[in-house]
Protein backbone atom coordinates (compact mmCIF):
# COMPACT_ATOMS: atom_id res chain seq x y z
CA UNK A 1 0.00 0.00 0.00
CA UNK A 2 1.41 3.46 -0.87
CA UNK A 3 1.85 5.53 1.64
CA UNK A 4 0.50 9.38 1.81
CA UNK A 5 2.85 11.98 0.99
CA UNK A 6 1.79 14.49 3.90
CA UNK A 7 0.30 17.81 3.09
CA UNK A 8 1.87 20.60 5.40
CA UNK A 9 -0.09 23.48 5.92
CA UNK A 10 2.76 25.54 3.84
CA UNK A 11 0.92 29.06 4.47
CA UNK A 12 1.31 28.53 8.24
CA UNK A 13 5.39 27.89 7.82
CA UNK A 14 5.94 30.94 4.96
CA UNK A 15 4.04 32.89 7.91
CA UNK A 16 6.17 31.62 11.15
CA UNK A 17 9.19 31.71 8.53
CA UNK A 18 8.67 35.05 7.23
CA UNK A 19 7.97 36.48 11.07
CA UNK A 20 10.98 35.05 12.87
CA UNK A 21 13.22 36.49 9.88
CA UNK A 22 11.62 39.57 10.35
CA UNK A 23 12.08 39.54 14.00
CA UNK A 24 15.86 38.96 13.63
CA UNK A 25 16.15 41.66 11.34
CA UNK A 26 14.66 44.20 13.97
CA UNK A 27 16.55 42.97 17.13
CA UNK A 28 19.76 44.14 14.42
CA UNK A 29 18.08 47.89 14.20
CA UNK A 30 16.44 48.05 17.61
CA UNK A 31 19.70 46.68 19.65
CA UNK A 32 22.81 47.99 17.31
CA UNK A 33 23.59 51.28 19.68
CA UNK A 34 23.25 49.42 22.77
CA UNK A 35 25.37 46.55 21.77
CA UNK A 36 28.28 48.87 20.75
CA UNK A 37 27.92 50.78 24.25
CA UNK A 38 28.43 47.36 26.23
CA UNK A 39 30.10 45.45 23.77
CA UNK A 40 31.85 47.67 21.31
CA UNK A 41 30.18 45.32 18.64
CA UNK A 42 26.71 46.46 17.43
CA UNK A 43 26.17 42.76 15.98
CA UNK A 44 26.25 41.35 19.31
CA UNK A 45 22.58 40.86 19.95
CA UNK A 46 22.04 40.11 16.27
CA UNK A 47 24.31 37.47 15.87
CA UNK A 48 23.21 35.53 18.81
CA UNK A 49 19.27 36.01 18.04
CA UNK A 50 20.66 34.42 14.15
CA UNK A 51 22.27 31.76 15.21
CA UNK A 52 18.93 31.17 18.02
CA UNK A 53 17.33 31.28 14.83
CA UNK A 54 19.25 28.69 12.60
CA UNK A 55 18.91 26.63 15.99
CA UNK A 56 15.29 27.35 16.13
CA UNK A 57 14.57 26.55 12.36
CA UNK A 58 16.28 23.03 12.71
CA UNK A 59 14.24 22.08 15.66
CA UNK A 60 11.15 23.38 13.57
CA UNK A 61 11.84 21.27 10.89
CA UNK A 62 12.76 18.10 13.38
CA UNK A 63 9.48 18.70 15.22
CA UNK A 64 7.86 18.97 11.68
CA UNK A 65 8.30 15.45 11.22
CA UNK A 66 8.92 14.23 15.01
CA UNK A 67 5.92 11.29 16.04
CA UNK A 68 3.81 13.04 18.12
CA UNK A 69 2.08 9.74 19.39
CA UNK A 70 5.85 9.23 20.65
CA UNK A 71 6.13 12.78 22.20
CA UNK A 72 2.62 12.40 24.18
CA UNK A 73 4.03 9.31 25.82
CA UNK A 74 6.77 11.19 26.93
CA UNK A 75 4.87 14.07 28.38
CA UNK A 76 5.27 12.80 32.19
CA UNK A 77 8.73 12.06 31.72
CA UNK A 78 8.80 16.28 30.24
CA UNK A 79 6.81 17.29 32.93
CA UNK A 80 9.71 15.78 35.69
CA UNK A 81 12.72 17.45 33.64
CA UNK A 82 10.25 20.77 33.77
CA UNK A 83 9.84 20.58 37.67
CA UNK A 84 13.65 19.68 38.35
CA UNK A 85 14.53 22.43 36.12
CA UNK A 86 12.31 25.17 38.02
CA UNK A 87 13.42 23.88 41.14
CA UNK A 88 17.47 24.19 39.54
CA UNK A 89 16.29 27.86 39.26
CA UNK A 90 15.51 29.25 42.82
CA UNK A 91 18.72 27.40 44.51
CA UNK A 92 20.94 30.22 45.45
CA UNK A 93 24.20 29.95 43.29
CA UNK A 94 22.71 28.05 40.46
CA UNK A 95 20.10 29.71 39.14
CA UNK A 96 20.95 33.07 37.76
CA UNK A 97 19.41 36.79 38.78
CA UNK A 98 19.38 39.16 36.13
CA UNK A 99 17.07 42.63 37.15
CA UNK A 100 16.08 41.32 40.58
CA UNK A 101 14.41 38.07 38.97
CA UNK A 102 16.21 34.81 39.36
CA UNK A 103 14.94 33.27 36.04
CA UNK A 104 17.76 31.35 33.70
CA UNK A 105 20.13 28.82 33.93
CA UNK A 106 23.77 28.33 32.83
CA UNK A 107 25.98 26.02 31.61
CA UNK A 108 29.32 27.85 30.62
CA UNK A 109 27.88 30.42 27.84
CA UNK A 110 24.81 28.80 27.45
CA UNK A 111 22.56 30.53 29.41
CA UNK A 112 18.47 29.62 29.05
CA UNK A 113 14.93 30.36 30.43
CA UNK A 114 13.85 27.55 31.89
CA UNK A 115 10.18 28.22 32.18
CA UNK A 116 10.24 28.89 28.24
CA UNK A 117 10.57 24.79 27.71
CA UNK A 118 8.07 24.39 30.46
CA UNK A 119 5.66 26.30 28.82
CA UNK A 120 5.66 23.36 25.43
CA UNK A 121 6.26 20.45 28.09
CA UNK A 122 2.86 21.44 29.84
CA UNK A 123 0.84 22.14 26.31
CA UNK A 124 1.99 18.28 25.69
CA UNK A 125 1.56 16.72 28.84
CA UNK A 126 -2.20 18.34 29.02
CA UNK A 127 -3.11 17.79 25.76
CA UNK A 128 -1.92 14.03 25.87
CA UNK A 129 -3.30 13.19 29.44
CA UNK A 130 -6.81 14.73 28.98
CA UNK A 131 -6.88 12.89 25.56
CA UNK A 132 -6.28 9.65 27.38
CA UNK A 133 -8.70 10.43 30.34
CA UNK A 134 -11.80 10.38 27.73
CA UNK A 135 -13.16 7.56 28.74
CA UNK A 136 -13.78 9.21 32.13
CA UNK A 137 -13.69 13.05 31.56
CA UNK A 138 -17.05 13.85 33.53
CA UNK A 139 -15.11 12.00 36.94
CA UNK A 140 -13.54 15.40 38.60
CA UNK A 141 -11.57 14.08 40.98
CA UNK A 142 -10.39 10.89 38.68
CA UNK A 143 -9.85 12.51 35.42
CA UNK A 144 -10.07 16.57 35.87
CA UNK A 145 -8.21 17.06 39.31
CA UNK A 146 -4.85 15.25 39.01
CA UNK A 147 -2.80 17.20 36.21
CA UNK A 148 -4.31 20.17 37.92
CA UNK A 149 -1.76 19.60 40.65
CA UNK A 150 0.84 19.39 38.39
CA UNK A 151 -0.32 22.86 36.93
CA UNK A 152 -0.68 24.68 40.61
CA UNK A 153 3.12 23.21 41.33
CA UNK A 154 4.39 24.39 38.22
CA UNK A 155 2.59 28.03 38.38
CA UNK A 156 3.70 28.32 42.06
CA UNK A 157 7.61 27.90 40.83
CA UNK A 158 7.76 30.22 38.25
CA UNK A 159 5.71 32.77 40.41
CA UNK A 160 8.93 32.62 43.06
CA UNK A 161 11.22 33.42 40.31
CA UNK A 162 9.10 35.93 39.84
CA UNK A 163 7.86 36.22 37.22
CA UNK A 164 3.90 36.21 37.40
CA UNK A 165 3.08 37.06 33.89
CA UNK A 166 4.84 33.58 32.04
CA UNK A 167 3.04 31.69 35.27
CA UNK A 168 -0.82 33.22 34.37
CA UNK A 169 0.58 32.74 30.28
CA UNK A 170 0.95 28.69 31.11
CA UNK A 171 -2.42 29.22 33.22
CA UNK A 172 -4.24 30.29 30.48
CA UNK A 173 -2.93 27.79 27.90
CA UNK A 174 -3.70 24.66 30.08
CA UNK A 175 -6.98 26.32 31.06
CA UNK A 176 -8.08 26.65 27.24
CA UNK A 177 -7.29 23.44 26.69
CA UNK A 178 -9.63 21.55 29.65
CA UNK A 179 -11.77 23.57 28.27
CA UNK A 180 -11.68 22.39 24.92
CA UNK A 181 -11.43 18.85 25.94
CA UNK A 182 -14.99 17.82 27.13
CA UNK A 183 -14.78 18.89 30.90
CA UNK A 184 -18.00 19.42 32.42
CA UNK A 185 -19.54 22.99 32.47
CA UNK A 186 -19.85 23.23 36.28
CA UNK A 187 -16.62 21.98 36.23
CA UNK A 188 -15.29 24.69 34.04
CA UNK A 189 -17.29 27.31 36.03
CA UNK A 190 -15.44 26.73 39.12
CA UNK A 191 -12.05 25.95 37.97
CA UNK A 192 -12.48 29.29 36.48
CA UNK A 193 -13.80 31.29 39.35
CA UNK A 194 -10.77 29.51 41.35
CA UNK A 195 -8.58 30.39 38.58
CA UNK A 196 -9.56 34.20 38.65
CA UNK A 197 -9.90 34.58 42.31
CA UNK A 198 -6.02 33.00 42.34
CA UNK A 199 -4.99 35.66 39.65
CA UNK A 200 -6.36 38.89 41.39
CA UNK A 201 -5.01 37.47 44.55
CA UNK A 202 -1.46 36.67 43.15
CA UNK A 203 -1.42 40.19 41.61
CA UNK A 204 -2.87 42.18 44.94
CA UNK A 205 -0.25 40.44 47.18
CA UNK A 206 2.92 41.30 46.50
CA UNK A 207 3.66 45.12 45.99
CA UNK A 208 6.08 45.42 43.16
CA UNK A 209 2.79 43.73 41.19
CA UNK A 210 0.52 46.12 42.52
CA UNK A 211 2.93 49.10 41.39
CA UNK A 212 2.75 48.00 37.81
CA UNK A 213 -1.25 47.42 37.97
CA UNK A 214 -0.93 51.05 39.34
CA UNK A 215 1.17 52.49 37.00
CA UNK A 216 -0.49 50.68 34.23
CA UNK A 217 -3.55 52.32 35.12
CA UNK A 218 -1.96 56.05 36.11
CA UNK A 219 1.40 55.91 33.81
CA UNK A 220 1.97 59.65 33.98
CA UNK A 221 1.51 59.77 37.42
CA UNK A 222 5.07 58.58 38.17
CA UNK A 223 7.09 59.70 34.60
CA UNK A 224 10.81 59.26 35.65
CA UNK A 225 9.85 55.95 37.61
CA UNK A 226 7.20 53.18 37.19
CA UNK A 227 5.64 55.14 33.87
CA UNK A 228 8.61 55.77 32.45
CA UNK A 229 9.31 52.43 29.91
CA UNK A 230 5.60 52.63 29.01
CA UNK A 231 5.58 57.00 28.03
CA UNK A 232 8.31 55.96 26.41
CA UNK A 233 6.63 53.50 24.61
CA UNK A 234 4.37 55.83 24.12
CA UNK A 235 6.35 58.40 22.12
CA UNK A 236 7.93 55.72 19.96
CA UNK A 237 4.41 55.18 18.40
CA UNK A 238 3.10 59.13 18.29
CA UNK A 239 6.31 59.80 16.49
CA UNK A 240 5.59 57.33 13.92
CA UNK A 241 3.29 57.72 10.68
CA UNK A 242 1.75 55.43 8.35
CA UNK A 243 5.14 54.05 7.16
CA UNK A 244 7.18 55.10 10.09
CA UNK A 245 10.85 57.09 9.71
CA UNK A 246 12.85 55.06 8.12
CA UNK A 247 14.68 51.43 9.50
CA UNK A 248 17.20 52.28 11.46
CA UNK A 249 15.98 55.45 12.35
CA UNK A 250 14.48 55.48 15.70
CA UNK A 251 15.54 57.60 18.36
CA UNK A 252 13.98 56.29 21.02
CA UNK A 253 16.04 52.67 20.60
CA UNK A 254 19.07 55.61 21.94
CA UNK A 255 18.42 54.88 25.37
CA UNK A 256 15.56 56.48 26.06
CA UNK A 257 12.98 53.07 25.62
CA UNK A 258 14.25 50.65 28.15
CA UNK A 259 14.31 46.88 26.62
CA UNK A 260 13.78 48.51 23.29
CA UNK A 261 15.00 44.94 21.49
CA UNK A 262 13.06 42.25 24.07
CA UNK A 263 9.90 43.68 25.53
CA UNK A 264 9.09 46.40 23.72
CA UNK A 265 10.82 45.74 20.12
CA UNK A 266 7.20 46.41 18.42
CA UNK A 267 7.13 50.29 19.84
CA UNK A 268 10.59 50.23 18.20
CA UNK A 269 9.21 48.84 14.97
CA UNK A 270 6.33 51.13 14.74
CA UNK A 271 8.71 54.01 15.07
CA UNK A 272 10.68 53.12 12.20
CA UNK A 273 8.40 51.42 9.52
CA UNK A 274 5.15 52.79 10.61
CA UNK A 275 1.63 51.68 11.19
CA UNK A 276 1.41 49.53 8.05
CA UNK A 277 4.24 47.71 9.93
CA UNK A 278 2.09 46.90 13.11
CA UNK A 279 -0.98 45.86 10.81
CA UNK A 280 1.21 43.20 8.74
CA UNK A 281 2.44 41.60 12.34
CA UNK A 282 -0.72 41.56 13.92
CA UNK A 283 -2.18 40.25 10.45
CA UNK A 284 -0.06 37.82 10.53
CA UNK A 285 -0.74 36.37 13.88
CA UNK A 286 -3.90 36.23 13.15
CA UNK A 287 -3.68 34.43 10.49
CA UNK A 288 -1.54 32.18 12.49
CA UNK A 289 -4.74 31.90 14.97
CA UNK A 290 -7.05 31.36 11.81
CA UNK A 291 -5.23 28.41 10.65
CA UNK A 292 -4.30 26.70 14.05
CA UNK A 293 -8.12 26.53 14.67
CA UNK A 294 -9.19 25.27 11.35
CA UNK A 295 -6.32 22.65 11.79
CA UNK A 296 -7.67 21.10 14.98
CA UNK A 297 -11.14 21.42 13.32
CA UNK A 298 -9.40 18.80 10.42
CA UNK A 299 -7.67 16.50 12.14
CA UNK A 300 -9.17 13.19 13.80
CA UNK A 301 -7.88 12.61 17.01
CA UNK A 302 -8.65 14.56 20.18
CA UNK A 303 -4.86 14.47 20.91
CA UNK A 304 -3.65 16.36 17.80
CA UNK A 305 -6.82 18.78 18.29
CA UNK A 306 -5.85 20.20 22.07
CA UNK A 307 -2.33 19.67 20.82
CA UNK A 308 -2.53 22.67 17.97
CA UNK A 309 -5.20 24.61 20.09
CA UNK A 310 -2.42 24.73 22.92
CA UNK A 311 0.14 25.83 20.50
CA UNK A 312 -2.23 28.42 18.39
CA UNK A 313 -3.13 29.62 21.96
CA UNK A 314 0.61 29.79 23.30
CA UNK A 315 1.85 31.60 20.41
CA UNK A 316 -1.53 33.89 20.19
CA UNK A 317 -1.94 35.18 23.95
CA UNK A 318 1.68 35.75 24.14
CA UNK A 319 1.81 38.53 21.25
CA UNK A 320 -1.47 39.63 23.03
CA UNK A 321 0.09 40.01 26.63
CA UNK A 322 2.88 41.99 24.35
CA UNK A 323 0.87 43.73 22.31
CA UNK A 324 -1.33 45.25 25.06
CA UNK A 325 2.05 46.31 27.20
CA UNK A 326 3.27 48.36 24.51
CA UNK A 327 0.36 49.72 23.73
CA UNK A 328 -0.65 50.47 27.07
CA UNK A 329 -4.04 48.48 26.76
CA UNK A 330 -2.71 45.88 29.70
CA UNK A 331 -0.08 45.93 32.29
CA UNK A 332 3.53 45.17 31.15
CA UNK A 333 4.18 41.63 32.47
CA UNK A 334 7.85 41.08 30.75
CA UNK A 335 6.44 38.81 27.93
CA UNK A 336 8.23 38.80 24.46
CA UNK A 337 6.50 39.08 21.39
CA UNK A 338 6.57 35.48 19.90
CA UNK A 339 9.60 34.98 17.09
CA UNK A 340 10.33 38.67 17.22
CA UNK A 341 11.81 40.17 20.03
CA UNK A 342 15.46 39.63 21.43
CA UNK A 343 15.59 35.85 23.46
CA UNK A 344 17.25 32.76 22.14
CA UNK A 345 15.31 30.21 24.61
CA UNK A 346 11.63 31.69 23.72
CA UNK A 347 12.38 31.65 20.25
CA UNK A 348 13.92 28.18 19.91
CA UNK A 349 10.79 26.84 21.62
CA UNK A 350 8.44 29.39 20.18
CA UNK A 351 10.23 27.23 16.66
CA UNK A 352 9.75 24.25 18.20
CA UNK A 353 5.96 24.36 19.34
CA UNK A 354 5.00 25.71 15.83
CA UNK A 355 7.03 22.79 14.48
CA UNK A 356 4.63 20.93 16.67
CA UNK A 357 1.80 22.81 14.73
CA UNK A 358 3.01 21.87 11.42
CA UNK A 359 3.37 18.70 12.39
CA UNK A 360 -0.31 18.37 13.24
CA UNK A 361 -1.40 20.25 9.90
CA UNK A 362 0.12 17.38 7.89
CA UNK A 363 -1.85 14.71 10.16
CA UNK A 364 -5.38 15.89 8.27
CA UNK A 365 -7.10 13.55 6.55
CA UNK A 366 -6.88 14.15 2.79
CA UNK A 367 -9.91 16.06 2.15
CA UNK A 368 -9.73 15.61 -1.86
CA UNK A 369 -9.87 11.53 -1.46
CA UNK A 370 -12.35 11.83 1.19
CA UNK A 371 -14.28 13.68 -1.41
Amino acid sequence: MKKRLRKFDYGLIIAILSLSIFGTIMVYSSSYTLATLHFDNGQHYFIRQLLFLILGMVVFFIMSFISLKTLGKMSPILIVISIILLGLVLIPGIGLVRNEAQRWLGFGPFIFQPSEIVKVFMIIYFSHIYAKKQPYIGEFKKAVLPPLVILTLVFFLILEQPDFGTATHILLICGLIVFFSGVKLRHILLLGSIGIGGVVFFTLSQPYRLERLTSFLNTFDDPAGDGYQLINSYVSIATSSLTGNGLGNSVQKLGYLPEAHTDFIMAVIIEELGLIAILLVIGIYLFILYRGINIAKEVDSLYLKLLALGVTFQITIQAVFNLGAISGVLPITGIPLPFVSYGGTSLVFTLLSAGILVNVSGRRPDRELAA
